[in-house]
Formats: C-alpha cells, sequence, structure tokens
C-alpha cells in the first residue's frame, strides 16, 4: 500500500468528491474517484453495448473493458452524471464478479498512485462507496461522508437545473432514497461506514468548513498514530 491512504466513503451528493479532491489538492496526493470507474462500466454498458444492467453477462463484459481501457478520459467523461447511469451504476454495484474486476484495478492504484505534477505523490485518496470496509480495509484515514436525503437531492437538482436539464425535485428525492436503500441492503459490500471511520455530516457546512474538520481529523489522527509507535 502507499505510504499513506485515506478512505472516503459516503452517499451520492454528500459532498465526498469534492472533499476528496480539495483534501488531494491541499496534501499532494493521487485522487481516485472510484464510483466513477463503476459509472464508465455502466455507461459502456448502456451507450455502447445497448444493453441493460439487470444483463449479468454484459454488465461482466462492460467491467472488463473498463478494466482493461482505463484512462482519466474515460472517467472524465461528464455523461457519467447523466441520472440513468447513476441508477444503472448502482445496480451493477451489486454485481460480485463486477466488483471483482473492478476491485484489483482500485487497490493497484492505492498500492502504487500515480505522480501529481511530476512529482512523487505523496499518498492517495480513493472515495467511493466501500472504500474503508473492502477496497482499503487498512487505510490509514477512513472518512464518511454523509448529509441529510433532503439536502443531498436539493444539490443534485441543483446541478442538474444548473446544466439546462429539466428534473423535478421530489422525482431526484425518492430516486435518492431508493438507490441509498438499494446500497445500503445489497449482500455485496453495502454502504456503511468502516468501524474506524470519522462520521462527517456536510447538511449545514460550507466546503471550506468541511475541509478544515477534515484535515483537522486527519492530522490529528496521524499524530495519534506517530505518538503510539514512538519507542
Amino acid at each position: 500500500m502507499a505510504s499513506l491512504v485515506i478512505a472516503i466513503d459516503g452517499p451520492a451528493a454528500s459532498g465526498k468528491g469534492t472533499l476528496a479532491r480539495k483534501i488531494a489538492e491541499r496534501l499532494g496526493f493521487a485522487y481516485l474517484d472510484t464510483g466513477a470507474i463503476y459509472r464508465a462500466a455502466a455507461h459502456h454498458l448502456l451507450r455502447n453495448m445497448n444493453s441493460a444492467p439487470e444483463n449479468e453477462a454484459d454488465a461482466i463484459a462492460a467491467a472488463e473493458y473498463v478494466r482493461d481501457n482505463l484512462d482519466d478520459n474515460m472517467t472524465s467523461n461528464p455523461e457519467l452524471r447523466a441520472e440513468d447511469v447513476a441508477q444503472a451504476t448502482s445496480k451493477i454495484a451489486a454485481n460480485q464478479k463486477v466488483r471483482e474486476i473492478l476491485l484489483d484495478a482500485q487497490r493497484k492504484y492505492a498500492e502504487s498512485p500515480p505522480d501529481v505534477n511530476d512529482a512523487m505523490a505523496g499518498g492517495a485518496i480513493l472515495d467511493g462507496r466501500d472504500i474503508g470496509t473492502v477496497v482499503c480495509p487498512k487505510a490509514d484515514v477512513k472518512l464518511f461522508v454523509t448529509a441529510s436525503n433532503e439536502v443531498r437531492a436539493k444539490r443534485r437538482y441543483d446541478e442538474q437545473i444548473s446544466k439546462g436539464v429539466d428534473v423535478e425535485y421530489d422525482a431526484i428525492l425518492a430516486d435518492m432514497i431508493e438507490r441509498d436503500k438499494r446500497d445500503r441492503e445489497r449482500s455485496v459490500a453495502p454502504l456503511k461506514p468502516a468501524d474506524d471511520a470519522f462520521v462527517i455530516d456536510t447538511s449545514n457546512d460550507t466546503p471550506k468548513d468541511v475541509l478544515a474538520r477534515a484535515l483537522d481529523i486527519i492530522r490529528g489522527h496521524l499524530a495519534e498514530q506517530v505518538a503510539k509507535n514512538a519507542p
């Protein structure tokens, strides 16, 4: 594993991605949005294979395609944020074989993160839904970022409206609640905080405040570990 690994988990629109990117920038760490890997597989399944997430064989083939062709362009495609892709992502993520195919790529990233701005990364930050519990259970610091259903739905609603997408808040809220329920109750890597994770609720805080709190947690926890290991 890298010299330092930070695992950040949480439900959709909780603010975990924004937080992970800002921490990575502040600390000079490599950053991987692991959800984008799954969304890329769902996107390939829907758009290129013209298939459905319920087709397990095609879902596995889509995951294999992403594993074998993964690059920054694939994970930064704005179409990955489409609502149908998000729904399909949650469904294929419950497929054990799909998870096995994409799990290895995530762990390798944590073990050997790419350089950042032509310099060796100080560590790796991975955000997703099972980083602290499954992908990197021995991560140095684990954060679980959450927010109320209403706040998260409003964030997603505002995001879609800003892009000119005609959506209804109530529909987004209902879909989000259903997706959360599916993610929590799935038998394979359900969405939940790791036992040793620090929980951060972003419902009433600005991104700047959340970042400051997270950095305090990270620095404080690492200082405690150093003190414990001191001779």
